[in-house]
């Protein structure tokens, strides 16, 4: 699978992203959502996995909702520390991720769909 990881945490990224890689899925990571906005633009992506408390234009709950309204067929898979959002906030069919998780929850939660 095409994964965009979108995370504002240098750290939080690179495991997550080697994670996803160990696990044979091709992985695109940015770290705000205008870079995410710029990749889904430019290129074909299966899911985006974005954090949801971020700096920049949008939080990852507004990513959510672009991509629900502009790329319809690409999941969304929100995750967080800080917060858990309620089910009328995320987008249909969208999964919610509980930071910290482990590597099988991360596998279990993009791959079952």
């Amino acid at each position: 699978m095409k994964i965009l990881l979108v995370e504002d945490e240098p750290l939080i990224l690179l495991d997550v992203e080697l994670g996803l890689q160990q696990a044979d899925h091709t992985v695109i990571s940015v770290c705000n959502a205008d870079r995410a906005i710029s990749i889904l633009r430019a290129q074909a992506v299966d899911l985006v996995l974005t954090d949801i408390d971020m700096p920049g234009s949008m939080d990852g709950l507004e990513l959510a909702a672009a991509v629900r309204d502009g790329w319809p067929p690409v999941k969304i898979v929100l995750m967080s520390g800080k917060r858990r959002p309620a089910d009328d906030e995320l987008p249909p069919h969208a999964r919610f991720i509980p930071k910290p998780f482990s590597q099988s929850q991360l596998l279990q939660t993009v791959g079952v769909w």
